[in-house]
């Protein structure tokens, strides 16, 4: 396990996801995944879930440097299974030295990490494999249309839900935990050096490891694409986004903010929440919201020795 960075200057030069691909600008999940391949090098190979990232690699054209497999929507995992199998049965046999062994990542979206690939993720932890999990959640189904998802917040605006989700998102991060995986991480591309020392400390554990990215998505959002990084930070200053981990299903909050900034200021500029506040300003429902975030930052603090920047 290589030693942790301090500051943005020490994130790793290396490009292993290369410019011009066909996502929508502004995508933050499209950032992370450049983060996360900072950190896990050039020997990976990434089983793909239908999605949005579908678009990154289609033959003969691809922005890796590393290997690249799709799948269904369902079957990622099942997928990276098989990879992992034959990786380490031509290990066994000597077709390869364990220094040309690759590392397996299971790229989805939360769409089917929430919901259709639920299963075979579920599966896969069960059986420990031995694979990288990496949910970009842009909270909707954004390759079909930005329909509503089980990842879709309380009162945000989809195709499928024009006046606001009425069902609060799937905590996701929990039903993982309680699998006890031997690593499990939220991370944001707002705070590169947060997520590179996550997939640093999850080298140091064989198994399960599981990521789930807040991703930014400007047309399913309505926002201005250059503004992703700071809903991204958004998110996490309001305590919308709580950035943690958990080692064995036990947790810790590795970024706090001093003072929470109001929802409001998160919500205010987001497309998906106009509703909330044009034509009838909604302030019951901006006031849950802000509730159902305190509720959770409180539980946090009855439970945790947090440290607050």
């Amino acid at each position: 396990m290589e030693s942790i960075i301090k500051s943005i200057k020490q994130l790793p030069a290396e490009e292993n996801l290369l410019p011009g691909t066909a996502m929508c600008a502004g995508c933050g999940g499209l950032l992370t995944l450049r983060h996360c391949l900072k950190a896990l090098g050039e020997k990976t190979v990434i089983v793909n879930a239908a999605g949005c990232f579908t678009l990154l690699s289609i033959y003969p054209f691809t922005p890796f440097r590393s290997s690249w497999l799709y799948t269904a929507m369902a079957s990622a995992p099942a997928g990276a299974q098989g990879v992992r199998d034959a990786l380490d049965i031509m290990i066994r046999k000597g077709r390869i030295t364990p220094d040309d062994d690759l590392k397996v990542i299971v790229l989805t979206g939360d769409g089917s990490a929430n919901d259709i690939g639920l299963s075979s993720t579920s599966g896969a932890i069960y059986r420990n494999l031995d694979f990288y999990y990496l949910c970009y959640d842009n909270e909707a189904y954004g390759n079909t249309g930005f329909q509503w998802s089980p990842g879709s917040p309380f009162a945000s605006k989809t195709a499928t839900t024009p006046e606001g989700a009425e069902l609060s998102k799937k905590n996701l991060f929990e039903i993982w935990r309680s699998h006890k995986p031997p690593y499990l991480a939220t991370i944001s591309p707002a705070h590169p050096v947060d997520l590179i020392n996550k997939f640093r400390k999850a080298e140091g554990f064989k198994g399960p490891k599981l990521f789930i990215s807040h991703s930014p998505c400007p047309p399913g959002w309505g926002t201005e694409p250059s503004r992703s990084v700071n809903f991204a930070k958004l998110a996490v200053d309001t305590g919308i986004w709580a950035l943690k981990e958990a080692v064995y299903g036990e947790v810790r909050h590795t970024l706090i903010p001093k003072k929470f900034k109001p929802v409001e200021e998160y919500l205010r500029e987001q497309g998906r929440f106009s509703h909330l506040f044009k034509p009838v300003r909604q302030d019951e429902t901006i006031r849950k919201i802000q509730e159902m975030v305190d509720g959770y930052w409180k539980e946090v603090k009855s439970k945790e020795s947090v440290v607050e920047r």
